[in-house]
């Protein structure tokens, strides 16, 4: 289950970072932000809560992250999950120049996060509580 998480982790860090530059070239040409977008959008929401998932089936069965920040390691997977709805609630479901600019800006964070997470040993190795 270990390795299932790693590679859910991974491909969100890939996913924000596509998602990111995506969005720049939206606002860089000034279109308005198409269905293809929001759907995009609502995957990557997804994938981070199903990799949450995954870690807190971790966390039940007795693992934990090395670092031992299990707190930390939650709030950051639920601010993942949450950002990018969450934004999107905010702005009202805009879809100009300014707001593709907020949705690249907050995907190329999140990026940053994700890279942080795994410097800091919050996401991953896993070891088993005895």
């Amino acid at each position: 289950m270990e390795t299932i998480h790693e590679i859910l982790f991974n491909t969100h860090i890939l996913y924000s970072l596509a998602l990111g530059l995506w969005a720049a070239i939206i606002a860089a040409r000034k279109d308005p932000i198409g269905g293809n977008f929001w759907g995009a959008m609502l995957t990557y929401a997804l994938l981070a809560g199903v990799t949450l998932l995954v870690g807190i089936a971790l966390l039940a069965t007795g693992y934990q992250p090395r670092s031992g920040r299990v707190i930390v390691y939650v709030l950051y997977m639920f601010w993942l999950v949450i950002i990018m709805p969450g934004t999107f609630t905010m702005l009202r479901g805009r879809d100009d120049r300014s707001a593709a600019i907020t949705f690249s800006l907050l995907a190329f964070f999140n990026f940053s996060t994700s890279i942080s997470m795994i410097e800091r040993e919050l996401v991953g190795p896993w070891i088993e509580l005895t």
